[in-house]
């Protein structure tokens, strides 16, 4: 069993961060989804690909692999670029 830890990055139709701000440990799936096929639904014999956990801090769970002995893979988030603007810089003559 493979986990993967991550900060989850900010939704396109997100102005604000409030949801990337916590951990997820969320565990990699082992086996295919497949279709059934007299419904046709899509399912998997693999539960422990629906277990997502949300820690506040990289370290709470990095703990939390450690001691329940997950293998995991860490995935660092990537820094903002912030460029500071303002309304002004808009009409700026630039030749």
């Amino acid at each position: 069993m493979v986990a993967r830890i991550y900060q989850p990055a900010k939704t396109a139709t997100q102005s604000g961060r409030a949801k990337t701000r916590y951990w997820v440990l969320e565990i990699e799936p082992t086996d295919r989804k497949r279709i059934d096929p007299l419904c046709g639904w899509s399912g998997s014999g693999d539960t422990e690909q629906q277990l997502l956990l949300k820690f506040p801090t990289k370290e709470a769970a990095l703990d939390y692999a450690k001691r329940h002995q997950i293998e995991y893979r860490l995935f660092e988030p990537k820094q903002r670029l912030v460029r500071p603007k303002s309304y002004a810089d808009n009409f700026i003559r630039r030749v």
